[in-house]
């Protein structure tokens, strides 16, 4: 799920999960990386749920129909908000904040059901573990993975020097 100009010449890919803590943290980073870089910089949400966090897939395929309905990064924000809370409450929730965000709460309910987005949760997923992600938050910037889940200590600061560098350099990724 991206959030920018397509045509964007750097990619930053953010490997979240909508249940985790540390994901709901890294946002202040992720907006601070926005303000920088504006249409430089293309922020793109990539699922990795994890095992241990029970609705972490059903809120990934909920990102999905989101994004689909226009409000992909709103919802991402809304339910990483309310993390603590969707681990009590589950699917439940994810209609709730659906609803307030005025998506078509029938239709996030519907995509739930179907699965319809399961395919593109996968495809992150496994991409994600062929680069060797194993937990969340996980950034990836040109050829280099940043691992988040250990400390975000320092990394929007790495994030900035592999950025500036391959700005400067004309890199184009995506």
């Amino acid at each position: 799920m991206s959030d920018s100009n397509p045509a964007a010449p750097l990619v930053l890919d953010v490997w979240c999960e909508l249940q985790c803590p540390d994901c709901h943290r890294a946002l202040t980073d992720v907006h601070a990386l926005r303000a920088r870089y504006g249409d430089r910089l293309e922020v793109r949400l990539r699922h990795f749920p994890l095992e241990k966090h029970k609705h972490a897939l059903a809120a990934a395929q909920a990102a999905e129909e989101a994004a689909v309905q226009g409000r992909g990064w709103p919802y991402v924000e809304a339910v990483l908000a309310r993390c603590g809370e969707l681990d009590r409450s589950g699917e439940p929730l994810l209609i709730e904040v659906a609803r307030e965000l005025g998506l078509d709460a029938e239709e996030m309910d519907t995509a739930l059901i179907d699965g319809r987005h399961l395919l593109i949760v996968d495809a992150d997923h496994a991409e994600g573990k062929a680069l060797g992600v194993t937990g969340t938050p996980t950034y990836v910037i040109g050829d280099e993975r940043l691992d988040g889940g250990r400390s975000q200590d320092g990394l929007r600061e790495r994030i900035e020097e592999i950025a500036d560098r391959l700005l400067a350099d004309g890199a184009v990724q995506g």
